[in-house]
């Protein structure tokens, strides 16, 4: 095998796996324990949030710390932080797992950011979209297993729980370290690294470079009706019927993956922009929540095809619109732009739980995930674009209008 499946990516793809495995376990542990501690959907929302909220303000600084001294190095440092964070879970209640939280929101902001930025770098243009695609793939595998485990810790008892996180924590640590990037493609890169000065007035490219925003503005509100569903589903489920969240979670990440895999090679890699495409993701990710909000009444049928919508449409948003990035953004400052990408679909998450908990205090889980599926409907308008991108250099973008 070789580009994108080759050996030494799979290993960085197991990394990834293996990362990603604890917090596929607290996605469903933290709402049950927060609500058997008494704490409101607010609170809970606020604690899961933190996570991504976190993530979000370190991203663009990420890309530039990595960029100048290299992916391996900020690894390798990052993940002695997500061991303490993981172990701190372990002897502490609400007010530490939101400490813990925020440290696995600095952890993940450098984490993914040196795995994604490597992975790019490292292959062909041809191959990027299926190195994203896998790397995805992998961060969501341990949520087919995960949530199932969680369950199974919850109604045996807490006695497991902290084995787990320390287990997990010691075997990221150790495959971490001896993880390794081909050094020609992506060593340290000083020279071409951005200033502090020039990396902050990149922000304003969130919303002057049109072709940033449009991908950022979609990946939001998709981000926000991925949080809710992580977020709210463990408690949602025990109101339905023959409801499970482990099965839902299960099922959601089970076609996330089997998605990305399948469809890796479908996912555009030509740095063009594709409105039919963008417009039918869109589509599927509205009636997915819509599914969700109205299996209240109409039984765990909706709820589980939903979970399968909704996973399909998570397979194909962010690889897609990541691989559209790495084509039309700027060379010179392209890491610290895609870091505020990533932060946009950070932030969505984030207020996926921060926003919708409120929301649910006051009506109920079933009008929140209704108004999820309005969000949705919005984008398919928004995904439309009539612009053909013409010509892509390291300074600019052109593009026209059809029939202009």
């Amino acid at each position: 095998m070789n580009g994108a499946m080759s050996w030494p990516f799979l290993r960085l793809y197991l990394l990834v796996f293996l990362y990603f495995s604890a917090n596929a376990i607290l996605n469903v542990i933290i709402p049950l324990q927060g609500e058997a501690l008494g704490a409101s959907n607010t609170t809970i929302g606020l604690i899961m949030g933190a996570y991504l909220f976190t993530t979000m303000f370190l991203r663009p600084w990420a890309g530039y710390m990595i960029q100048k001294y290299g992916p391996i190095k900020v690894l390798r440092t990052i993940l002695i932080i997500n061991g303490f964070a993981l172990i701190l879970y372990t002897f502490t209640e609400l007010g530490g797992y939101l400490i813990a939280r925020m440290l696995q929101g600095v952890s993940t902001a450098f984490f993914s950011m040196a795995l994604q930025i490597g992975i790019i770098d490292a292959l062909p243009e041809k191959d990027r979209s299926q190195g994203i695609s896998l790397y995805s793939l992998f961060s969501y595998i341990p949520g087919i297993i995960g949530p199932l485990i969680a369950l199974g810790i919850w109604q045996e008892g807490m006695d497991s729980f902290t084995l787990v996180m320390v287990v997990i924590a010691i075997l990221t640590g150790l495959f971490g370290y001896s993880a390794k990037m081909d050094k020609k493609e992506t060593s340290s890169t000083t020279e071409h690294a951005e200033p502090s000065g020039r990396m902050m007035k990149s922000f304003s490219q969130l919303f002057k470079n049109p072709f940033l925003f449009k991908s950022s503005v979609l990946m939001l509100v998709g981000s926000i009706v991925f949080g809710a569903i992580t977020t709210f589903i463990p408690l949602y489920a025990t109101q339905l019927k023959n409801g499970n969240a482990g099965i839902y979670l299960m099922l959601q990440a089970g076609t996330v993956v089997v998605a990305r895999f399948t469809l890796r090679k479908k996912i555009p890699s030509d740095g063009k922009w594709h409105s039919a495409f963008m417009i039918l993701t869109m589509l599927m990710l509205s009636v997915a929540a819509y599914f969700v909000s109205f299996s209240i009444i109409g039984g765990v049928v909706f709820f589980y095809v939903g979970a399968i919508l909704m996973g399909i449409a998570q397979a194909l948003l962010y690889p897609t619109l990541t691989t559209y990035l790495t084509f039309v953004l700027p060379k010179t400052n392209r890491n610290v732009l895609l870091g505020l990408f990533i932060a946009m679909a950070d932030l969505g998450v984030s207020l996926g739980s921060v926003m919708m908990g409120p929301l649910a205090d006051l009506s109920s889980y079933s009008f929140m995930y209704f108004v999820c599926g309005c969000l949705s409907m919005l984008m398919i308008f928004f995904a439309y674009d009539r612009r053909k991108v013409l010509e892509i250099t390291d300074q600019r973008c052109f593009y026209k209008k059809d029939g202009y």
